[in-house]
């Protein structure tokens, strides 16, 4: 979100104080990602991304891989949309079934309502750089920066220092490397482009333009690679690379896939590439995107320009989202770190030590790292600036970084939550951009998601997608008629997705927005779900789901099956609940479809309740059945708590840590289910805890997540394997899911700040889950649904100091230290708050 005004206010003495401290420092912190070794495991390689390409660096100075990826590079071909015809028929025979309590049998049946699996994301390159001079590795160090997005590393080699600079840049559609010597002509390089998909690359120079005015630029060396996803290739998606090499003073050699460096001083290299994916119902080969003239017009474009530029662009471009917001945990104090001064948070010690080193000691001491914990919450903002950027083609399983020719569940979009949580940080910490990928990956759900409705379930309204997608925007129930119905025969997909968009809506209130994209998908997904809805034979006039399925969970029922399909699941109807509710919301703030709302608010009325169980927990079933494992990783049935915000009425009063006898049994579900989990999981309950206003809980969690966990390739004695993050600090489920990581993020908001729009008026809650651990701290530019950004101070659990910016202008009901306080703001002013100490 932009601001729309900027008020800077100072003291002479902090002005003073200021004034020989470099710019960067005016962050709160130094943010790091810091090693004394190379990778060895992908889960130590450090991720760069410009939300299309992406790159993971191991950093070896004798052989340094670089793994490359392209988010658009998929097996397959658009979805066939007559996939699923007649399969409905089996939907009557499901129900009689399980009507007739018969589960084993609805499991069975379910089976002819499966369709095909997704497709897989693919790598596309690697890039091997192998030093071909001699001598031992001394003094070597190698970085992530946060506040740049720049990997740098350096290390001395027979008596010569070398530095490596690598990014990815998002203006100019390339990823860069740069590597410089202290000694002229004493960098020797062996670059080789390679890939596991089915490709073949010619190595060439020099590559030169002639201008009209006679100018000749061009590069020293270039590898050029062409090739396709994995499959026939007349069926598969193309891509054109070019690596382009640029040394003043070098001399390169070519030979197959490879160029030779010999005697520079400085080395650069490019990277740019193109897919033929040109949206996801049109052919990528019988209507592919240019990309071969693509990658070339990418690569020219880069030959008059000079490595600071593009890295000044690149720099400015990654600054403007990511410096949007600050957050301190602790005293903060001025510190000297390589010469320069900054102004670092309380545990600021860790900001030189190795992440590895420092994730261990949290793991292992209780953890203590307010560092590591700022750290950990601003790197799942840098992940999500680096890897959705591409119209069309959201963040996927992998995010977009794989070195893998099969990523683990195929990389895909996995939508019963793994989709879903990737974007939960994204609006209230200040990234709203970076949800437009979802826009037109939604609407091509609609589209193929109307057939699925039709051919698989019998609906001739509105869409569905299911538990898979991939880049092709597949919907239909997936299994392959063979698969558990626990996950494969989920259609609650897309009516969970679409309030994504929603909340962008919520959270920015641009009504164009809401009218031209959000309502007309959601209103399609709605549509499906009103036909969806059966009237209950057990209890009439009561509206349920049948055939339901809690995702990936598993049921016992008093009889003793242990099955899958049932009828009335509680995520299924807290699912819907939540999105008529949004229906019913744009039905009036664009006083439009009266008819439509009329509907969505009487099924509302008659949908089956949430009810509580013998043990006091939250039903997940119709019935009071017992969870086959109680333990299980997705708490679906607590949708309704997080991220939904239908149950936000039941939260505690001001004054008051009372939970209404819902909430009692969310709390208690949450306790069944205990902390050891996935780390996609951990992170859905940070923010579950965080909703409950339970912040030690909340915090417990939180420190869960940062559990070291070992990379998936390590045996060592001292391997560990959980849920957690592993040494790079990518979330483990394992093996790595990128979810956890942004769910860790969105936790730590909700734990700090709250909000409700109703379309009339924002309730912003300070502090509502502040564990002690954060007694004092402050954070700027979190925002808030309603459309205003906050800045505010705390000191002893109590906000001192708050700075909103309001860019639309509304009334907002303000809660902290137990008080309310209301006010309207105009549009595009700074209201500030200085809170007396009791």
């Amino acid at each position: 979100m932009k601001k729309t005004l900027l008020i800077l206010f100072a003291s002479a003495i902090c002005l003073t104080s200021m004034a020989n401290i470099p710019l960067k420092s005016r962050r709160s912190q130094l943010l790091n990602l810091n090693y004394n070794r190379p990778a060895a495991f992908f889960e130590e390689s450090l991720p760069i991304g410009n939300g299309r390409q992406g790159a993971l660096i191991y950093g070896d100075p004798n052989d340094d891989i670089i793994h490359l990826n392209d988010i658009t590079l998929w097996t397959g071909t658009p979805v066939d949309q007559r996939e699923g015809e007649g399969a409905a028929a089996w939907i009557p025979k499901i129900r009689e079934a399980l009507f007739r309590e018969d589960y084993q049998l609805a499991d069975s049946l379910q089976l002819h309502v499966q369709g095909h699996n997704s497709q897989f994301y693919q790598p596309l390159a690697t890039i091997h750089l192998r030093d071909l001079t001699d001598g031992n590795i001394e003094n070597y160090w190698r970085r992530l920066s946060l506040d740049s997005a720049l990997v740098q590393m350096g290390y001395t080699k027979g008596g010569v220092n070398v530095r490596r600079e690598y990014f990815a840049s998002n203006p100019e559609q390339m990823i860069a490397i740069r590597l410089v010597a202290d000694r002229a002509h004493s960098l020797s390089q062996e670059l080789c482009l390679t890939s596991q998909v089915p490709h073949s690359a010619k190595a060439s120079l020099p590559s030169k333009r002639v201008f009209a005015n006679g100018e000749s630029l061009g590069w020293e060396g270039q590898i050029t690679m062409t090739g396709h996803a994995i499959g026939d290739p007349q069926q598969s998606i193309h891509f054109c690379s070019h690596v382009l090499v640029r040394t003043p003073d070098g001399q390169v050699v070519a030979s197959d896939s490879t160029l030779r460096i010999s005697n520079a001083t400085e080395i650069v290299i490019y990277f740019v590439d193109r897919t033929s994916f040109n949206g996801a119902h049109r052919h990528p080969v019988d209507d592919a995107a240019p990309y071969l003239e693509a990658a070339s017009d990418d690569a020219w474009r880069l030959v008059d320009k000079d490595y600071k530029s593009l890295r000044e662009r690149h720099v400015k471009d990654y600054e403007r989202f990511f410096e949007r917001v600050e957050l301190s945990l602790g005293k903060r104090e001025r510190h000297t770190i390589d010469g320069n001064q900054y102004l670092m948070s309380e545990g600021y010690e860790g900001a030189d030590m190795p992440v590895d080193q420092l994730l261990k000691q949290y793991t292992d001491q209780g953890g203590h790292s307010r560092y590591l914990e700022v750290l950990y919450f601003q790197y799942g903002r840098y992940l999500l600036i680096s890897s959705s950027r591409t119209p069309g083609v959201p963040a996927n399983l992998q995010g977009l970084w794989t070195p893998h020719k099969w990523s683990p569940w195929r990389g895909n979009y996995t939508m019963n939550i793994n989709l879903e949580e990737n974007y939960w940080p994204a609006f209230v910490a200040n990234l709203a951009e970076m949800t437009e990928p979802l826009d037109g990956f939604v609407s091509s759900l609609a589209e193929n998601g109307r057939h699925t409705a039709h051919h698989f379930y019998g609906i001739e309204h509105g869409w569905c997608a299911s538990h898979n997608s991939d880049i092709w925007a597949m919907t239909n129930p997936v299994g392959e008629k063979n698969e558990k119905p626990e996950w494969a025969n989920w259609n609650m997909g897309g009516a969970w997705l679409v309030n994504t968009l929603w909340e962008r809506y919520q959270f920015t209130a641009d009504k164009e927005y809401l009218r031209n994209v959000a309502f007309p998908l959601m209103k399609g997904a709605a549509e499906f779900c009103l036909d969806w809805l059966i009237e209950n034979p057990k209890r009439p006039g009561e509206l349920i789901t049948a055939p339901s399925t809690s995702p990936e969970n598993e049921y016992v029922t008093d009889k003793g099956y242990h099955g899958m399909t049932c009828y009335g699941g509680t995520a299924d109807l807290a699912i819907i609940r939540e999105l008529l509710t949004n229906l019913c919301q744009a039905c009036r703030e664009l006083n439009t479809e009266p008819e439509l709302q009329a509907k969505a608010n009487a099924a509302l009325q008659r949908l089956h309740p949430y009810t509580i169980g013998n043990e006091g927990d939250l039903n997940e079933w119709y019935h009071d059945w017992k969870d086959y494992d109680v333990h299980h990783r997705h708490q679906s049935h607590l949708i309704g708590l997080y991220p939904g915000n239908h149950m936000v009425n039941e939260t505690p009063l001001v004054g008051t840590s009372e939970l209404s006898p819902l909430l009692k049994a969310c709390e208690q579900t949450l306790r069944q289910k205990g902390d050891e989990t996935t780390g996609w999981s951990t992170g859905w309950r940070i923010n579950l805890w965080a909703r409950l206003h339970k912040g030690e809980d909340a915090y417990h969690i939180y420190q869960k997540l940062l559990t070291y966990v070992s990379p998936d390739g390590y045996e060592g004695p001292d391997k560990r394997r959980s849920g957690g993050t592993y040494p790079n600090l990518m979330d483990a489920h394992p093996p790595f899911q990128i979810d956890g990581n942004f769910g860790g993020t969105a936790g730590v908001c909700e734990m700090l700040m709250q909000s409700q729009y109703d379309g009339q008026e924002c309730v912003v809650e300070l502090l509502p889950a502040l564990p002690k651990a954060w007694n004092e701290g402050s954070v700027k530019g979190l925002c808030t649904r309603g459309g205003f950004e906050f800045d505010f101070s705390w000191t002893d659990g109590k906000v001192t100091d708050v700075n909103i910016v309001s860019h639309d202008g509304g009334t907002i009901r303000l809660i902290c230290n137990g008080k309310e306080q209301t006010m309207e703001l105009k549009p595009h002013i700074v209201k500030m708050i200085k809170l007396k100490k009791k």
